[in-house]
C-alpha cells in the first residue's frame, strides 16, 4: 500500500524534492502523502497551507498499528516561501500524548471485554437458592449460641497461670501427663493411623460447613500451647515459687474444664453429624421425586459385597486365590464381639444368650448407607425394619434359625457363611464376618471336635493376607485366660492388619486393681501380640434389652466421668466405638484399594487356564455350567412327557390286554377253568364259571387291572426317558431323568373312583356269552389254544426240571439224571400208567391210590414219600388235561352251529369255548377303558408331576450337584464362576477409581 501510494506522487512533489531549499527532516511516510495531497487540493492556497494534525494518521493506519513500518529516508521538502521551525519540545509532547491515548483506549477497552466475560460467567452458572435447606439455619446463627471472646477471656493467659502453679517438684510428674495428653508427639502415644487419616478427612469435609467450629478449635488449640508455655516458665523459676495445696486444686480444676471444653465440642460435633444424617436420609429420599436427575447406582460396598458372595459360593474351604480384603471379627466365647458389631451396625440384630454359643456359623455383614435403617439376606426380598422391635425380633429369630438350620447333625458349628446386609444413615462402609467364639474346654452337648472346627474357621479366615482382624478381648476378665490374642498373633505376627479392641472398660475399672494395667494392654505392652492400633469400648450394663440409644449415652457419660482419660491413661481417639467404627472403615478401604487390582489379575489368568483346558478337551462342546445343563435336560424331558400323548391308542390296548392277561391268566386257569371243567354237566360248568367269576369281579380283577395300566404307563415313560437318540444322546443327563422319573412316579397317585367305574363295567362284559359271528367263535378258539399251548409247554418244562432229561438229551449232551430225579420218573410212569387205566381219572388221587403206587413202587427198591406222589401226579394230569382240552378246541372248531342251537341234538359242548370269550371280550374293554383314562387322565397328571418335581430340583442346588456330576460339569461351573468374579471386580475397580 505504502508503495502504491508513493508511486502515485505528483510531478510537483518531485520538484519540491529537488528543490534546495527548505528543511531536511525525517517524517513517517504518510506525512509525505498528506502533504501532496494538501498541495494538490483546490480550496487550500500554497500561502494558507497548514500541517495537517498527526493523529489522523494513527486514526487511519490503527488498523496496522500491530505491524512492523518499514522506514523509509524522506525527501527534502521545501514549503516554498513559509519558514518551518523545529519545536522539539512540542513534538515530544505531541507524542507523549499520543501514547496516552493508546493506553487510555486499551484499558477501556479492557474493562468492557472483562465485564462482558465476566457477566457471560455469571449467567452460566446454576441458581443455588433452592438448595439453601441443606445447611441447617442455625450454623448461619453460629455466632449467637457461641460468644468466642468470652470464652478466650475466661482463658488465662500464661503469666496468671504460673502464679497459680504450685511447687513443680510435686505436680511434675501430673504435668508431664498433661503434657502428653495435648502433645501429638509425645512418646507415649499409640494413636492409630488410620484414625488420624480419618479424623483429618472429617475436618476437611466439615470446613466449609462447620467454620465456626473450627474457629473453637484452634482457640482450644492456642490454650493448649499458652498452658505449655506456662509449664516451661514455670520449669525454670519452679523452685522460687511455693505454694499451698490449693493451688493443685485449681490445676485440677483447670484440667478439668479443659475436659468438659473438648467433650462439648464433642458432643456439638456429634449433634451436627446427626443433622447431617437426616438431610442426608432426606437427599436420598427425594431422589425420586425429581430433585436430583442422576439416577443412583449400586454402591460401591454393595458391589463389593457381591463379589465376596460369589466367592463363598465358589469355594467355601477356600482353596483358591480368595484374598479380598474382609473385616474379621475374633474373640474368645462372650468376650464382647457380637456387641461391638451391633454397635457398629447401630442395631440389636444378633441373638443373645448368657453364656450359651449364640454364633453357630460365619456372619457376613455388609454395611453400607442407605435412607433407612433397614436389613436383607442375599438369598430374600423381605426387608426388616430396623427400627420397629418386631422387626429385629424377627430378624434375631431368623438368624437363629438359619444357623441351626446351617449345623449338620452331630455338629455344633457350621462352616457355611450367612450373608446379611445392612443399610442405614450414617453407617460407616465395610465388609464384616463374625465368627464363632473361641473356646478352651469342650462342654456337655457339644461335638468333640467343636473346640478343633472353631480353630480351622478362624485360621481359613485370618490367613487371608489382606484381611483385617478385628481382635476383641474382653477387659472384665484377666489377661492370661486369653485365647485369641494367642491365635492372631500367629496369623498376624506383625501386626500389620490387626486392630486389638477392649470391650467392657468399665467393668475392668472397677474390678480392676491397678488401673496402669489398662493403659498397658491399650499401649500393646501387655499381651504378646502386635496390632495397629488399640481402641477400648463399652457396649452397654450387660442388658440385652438394652437400645443402641442408650448404649451410646452410656458409654459417653462413661468416658466422660472416666479416670482412666482424665489421667491421660486413654487418649480421646481411642475410645468409643464410633471411633473405632471410622478406624475400621478407613483401614478396609486402603487395604481394598492396594489389593483389589492384584486380585482381578490373579483372576484374570485362572480364567485363561481353564479357558485353555475346555478347548483342549472339549472342543466342539459349549460352555454350560450346571444351571444351563439342567434347563436343557429339563426341556428333554418335558419332550419326552408330551410324547407319551402321542402314542395310539392301539398301542396302548394291545400292551394294557396282553399284559392284563398275563397277569390274570394263572387265576383264570387255575381256580376257575380247571375246576370248573371238573363238573359232569355243562348246567354245572356254567354255574362254577359264573361264581368264580362274581367273585373275582369283586375282590381283585379291578384293582389288578389299575396296577397293570399304572406299571404300563411307568414302562412306557421310562422307556421314553432311557430311548437313545443316536448322537444327540448325552450320558451326562442319565442319572438327573433317572431321579425324575422315580420321583414323579413316587408322586403319582391314580385316581381310586376308576376301581368302582371299572368293576361295573368288568361285571357287564363277563356276563354277556353272546357270540354274534363265526369270527367271533374262531378268535376265541384262537384265544383259548394259545392259552393252553402256552401252559402245557410251561408244564412240561415243569416235569422235564422234575424227572431229568430223557435219552436224547442224555446221549447227546452226555447229562445224567440225580437220584432224586429218577425216584420222580419212575413215579411219574406209575402215574401215568394209572391214567391210562382211566382217562376219566378225577383231578385228585384218592388215598388208597397213593399208596398202591407207593407199594408198586417199594417193591422195585424205590422209596417214595405221599407227598411227591402227589405232587408229581399234579403236574402229570395237567399235561394230560391241558392236551385232552385242545383236543376239545378242535372239534369245537365246527361247533358254532351247534352254539347257535344252544347244543340242542348234540353231544358236542363247547361251554369252554364261550368261557374264554368271556375272558377275551372282558380284556379288551377293559383294556380300552384304561387306555381312555391313561390318555385322558393319568398322562396329564404325570406331567404336572414331572414340572413339579423339575420345579423343586431347579430350587435345590445340592440335588443338582449330585445328579449332574463329571469333570466337564465342574470345569464349565468353574469357567462361569470365575468369569463373573474377574467381570465384577473390574466393574468395582472402574467405580472405584471414577469415586476417588
Amino acid at each position: 500500500m505504502w508503495r502504491t501510494r508513493a508511486a502515485a506522487a505528483c510531478v510537483i512533489c518531485r520538484s519540491l524534492a529537488n528543490s534546495s531549499y527548505g528543511i531536511k527532516r525525517k517524517s513517517p511516510l504518510q506525512n509525505l502523502h498528506l502533504i501532496s495531497r494538501s498541495i494538490h487540493h483546490p480550496y487550500y492556497p500554497s500561502s494558507k497551507f497548514q500541517r495537517p494534525p498527526l493523529r489522523i494518521s494513527i486514526q487511519l493506519f490503527s488498523s496496522l498499528n500491530r505491524l512492523p513500518l518499514r522506514k523509509i529516508k524522506l525527501l527534502n521538502v521545501k514549503y516554498g516561501y513559509q519558514f518551518h521551525r523545529n519545536f522539539w519540545l512540542a513534538r515530544l509532547a505531541s507524542r507523549l500524548l499520543k501514547l496516552r491515548y493508546l493506553i487510555l483506549g486499551s484499558a477501556v477497552g479492557g474493562g468492557y471485554t472483562a465485564k462482558k466475560t465476566y457477566d457471560q460467567w455469571k449467567d452460566m452458572m446454576p441458581d443455588l437458592d433452592e438448595y439453601k435447606w441443606i445447611v441447617p439455619d442455625f450454623i448461619w446463627e453460629l455466632d449467637e449460641h457461641i460468644d468466642f471472646e468470652k470464652l478466650i477471656k475466661a482463658i488465662p493467659d500464661a503469666d496468671e497461670l504460673a502464679k497459680l502453679l504450685p511447687d513443680f517438684d510435686k505436680i511434675g510428674e501430673s504435668f508431664t501427663s498433661l503434657k502428653g495428653f495435648f502433645s501429638p508427639g509425645s512418646p507415649g502415644e499409640t494413636a492409630f493411623r488410620a484414625t488420624d487419616q480419618g479424623y483429618d478427612n472429617d475436618k476437611q469435609y466439615k470446613k466449609g460447613l462447620l467454620g465456626e467450629l473450627i474457629l473453637l478449635q484452634q482457640q482450644i488449640q492456642q490454650h493448649e500451647e499458652e498452658t505449655r508455655r506456662a509449664a516451661g516458665q514455670y520449669n525454670m523459676g519452679s523452685s522460687q515459687q511455693k505454694r499451698k495445696v490449693s493451688d493443685k486444686e485449681k490445676v485440677d480444676q483447670l484440667q478439668e474444664e479443659l475436659l468438659r471444653t473438648q467433650l462439648k465440642y464433642q458432643r456439638m460435633l456429634e449433634r451436627l453429624e446427626k443433622e447431617n444424617k437426616e438431610l442426608r436420609k432426606l437427599v436420598l429420599q427425594r431422589d425420586d421425586k425429581g430433585i436430583h436427575q442422576s439416577k443412583l447406582k449400586k454402591s460401591l460396598i454393595d458391589m463389593y459385597s457381591e463379589v465376596l458372595d460369589i466367592l463363598s459360593d465358589y469355594d467355601a474351604s477356600y482353596n483358591t486365590q480368595d484374598h479380598l480384603p474382609r473385616v474379621v471379627v475374633v474373640g474368645d466365647q462372650s468376650a464382647g464381639k457380637t456387641s461391638v458389631l451391633e454397635m457398629i451396625a447401630q442395631a440389636r440384630i444378633f441373638p443373645r444368650g448368657s453364656g450359651e454359643m449364640m454364633t453357630r456359623s460365619p456372619v457376613k455383614v455388609t454395611l453400607s448407607e442407605g435412607p433407612h435403617h433397614v436389613a436383607l439376606f442375599k438369598d430374600s426380598s423381605r426387608e426388616f425394619d430396623l427400627t420397629k422391635e418386631e422387626d429385629l425380633a424377627a430378624l434375631r429369630y431368623e438368624i437363629e434359625i438359619r444357623m441351626r438350620n446351617s449345623v449338620k447333625e452331630g455338629c455344633t458349628v457350621s462352616t457355611e457363611t450367612i450373608s446379611l446386609s445392612v443399610k442405614g444413615p450414617g453407617l460407616q462402609r465395610m465388609v464384616l464376618v463374625d465368627l464363632p467364639g473361641v473356646i478352651s474346654t469342650v462342654t456337655s452337648g457339644m461335638a468333640p471336635d467343636t473346640k478343633e472346627t472353631i480353630f480351622s474357621i478362624s485360621k481359613a479366615y485370618m490367613q487371608n493376607p489382606n484381611a483385617i482382624i478385628l481382635c476383641i478381648q474382653d477387659g472384665s476378665v484377666d489377661a492370661e485366660r486369653s485365647i485369641v490374642t494367642d491365635l492372631v498373633s500367629q496369623m498376624d505376627p506383625q501386626g500389620k492388619r490387626t486392630i486389638f479392641v477392649l470391650t467392657k472398660v468399665d467393668l475392668a475399672e472397677k474390678n480392676v486393681a491397678s488401673p496402669s494395667r489398662i493403659q498397658q494392654i491399650i499401649e500393646g505392652k501387655l499381651f504378646p501380640m502386635k496390632a495397629l492400633g488399640y481402641f477400648a469400648v463399652v457396649t452397654g450394663k450387660g442388658n440385652s434389652s438394652e437400645s443402641i440409644e442408650s448404649i451410646k449415652e452410656y458409654e459417653e457419660e462413661f468416658f466422660q466421668n472416666s479416670k482412666l482419660l482424665k489421667t491421660c491413661m486413654l487418649k480421646a481417639h481411642q475410645v468409643t466405638t464410633k471411633n473405632l467404627s471410622l478406624a475400621v472403615s478407613d483401614c478396609f478401604w486402603k487395604m481394598v484399594r492396594e489389593s483389589v487390582e492384584q486380585q482381578a489379575d490373579a483372576f484374570k489368568a485362572t480364567r485363561f487356564n481353564l479357558e485353555t483346558e475346555w478347548k483342549n478337551n472339549y472342543p466342539r462342546l459349549r460352555e454350560l455350567d450346571r444351571n444351563e445343563l439342567f434347563e436343557k435336560a429339563k426341556n428333554e424331558i418335558l419332550d419326552e412327557v408330551i410324547s407319551l400323548t402321542q402314542v395310539t391308542p392301539k398301542h396302548w390296548e394291545e400292551i394294557l390286554q396282553k399284559t392284563l392277561w398275563e397277569r390274570v391268566s394263572t387265576h383264570v386257569i387255575e381256580n376257575i377253568y380247571l375246576p370248573a371243567a371238573q363238573t359232569m354237566n355243562s348246567g354245572t360248568f356254567n354255574t362254577t364259571v359264573d361264581i368264580k367269576l362274581k367273585q373275582w369281579t369283586d375282590k381283585q380283577l379291578p384293582n389288578k387291572a389299575v396296577e397293570v395300566a399304572w406299571e404300563t404307563l411307568q414302562e412306557e415313560f421310562s422307556r421314553f426317558m432311557t430311548e437313545q437318540k443316536g448322537k444327540e444322546h448325552d450320558d451326562i443327563f442319565d442319572k438327573l431323568k433317572q431321579a425324575v422319573k422315580e420321583e414323579s412316579i413316587k408322586r403319582h397317585k391314580w385316581n381310586e373312583r376308576a376301581e368302582d367305574s371299572l368293576r361295573v363295567i368288568q361285571h357287564n362284559a363277563l356276563e354277556d356269552r353272546s357270540i354274534s359271528d363265526k369270527q367271533q367263535w374262531d378268535a376265541a378258539i384262537h384265544f383259548m389254544e394259545e392259552t393252553l399251548q402256552s401252559r402245557l409247554k410251561d408244564t412240561e418244562s415243569v416235569i422235564e426240571d422234575m424227572v431229568g432229561p430223557d435219552w436224547k438229551k442224555r446221549w447227546l449232551y452226555w447229562i445224567g439224571r440225580t437220584k432224586e430225579q429218577n425216584i420222580r420218573n419212575e413215579t411219574k410212569n406209575e402215574l401215568e400208567k394209572l391214567i391210562k387205566c382211566n382217562e376219566e381219572h378225577a383231578a385228585y388221587l384218592a388215598n388208597d391210590e397213593v399208596t398202591t403206587v407207593r407199594k408198586n413202587l417199594e417193591a422195585r427198591g424205590i422209596t417214595v414219600d405221599p407227598c411227591l406222589i402227589k405232587d408229581t401226579w399234579h403236574q402229570i394230569y395237567r399235561r394230560y388235561f391241558l392236551k385232552t382240552a385242545l383236543n376239545h378246541c378242535n372239534l369245537c372248531r365246527r361247533g358254532f352251529y351247534y352254539y347257535q342251537r344252544h347244543f340242542v341234538d348234540s353231544e358236542l359242548e363247547c361251554n369252554d369255548i364261550v368261557l374264554f370269550w368271556r375272558i377275551q371280550r372282558m380284556l379288551a374293554i377293559t383294556a380300552n377303558t384304561l387306555r381312555q383314562q391313561l390318555t385322558n387322565t393319568e398322562v396329564r397328571r404325570l406331567e404336572k408331576n414331572v414340572k413339579e418335581v423339575l420345579e423343586d430340583f431347579a430350587e435345590d442346588n445340592e440335588k443338582k450337584v449330585k445328579l449332574l456330576t463329571g469333570k466337564r460339569v465342574q470345569l464349565a461351573e468353574d469357567l462361569k464362576k470365575v468369569r463373573e468374579i474377574q467381570e465384577k471386580l473390574e466393574a468395582f475397580i472402574e467405580a472405584l477409581h471414577q469415586e476417588k
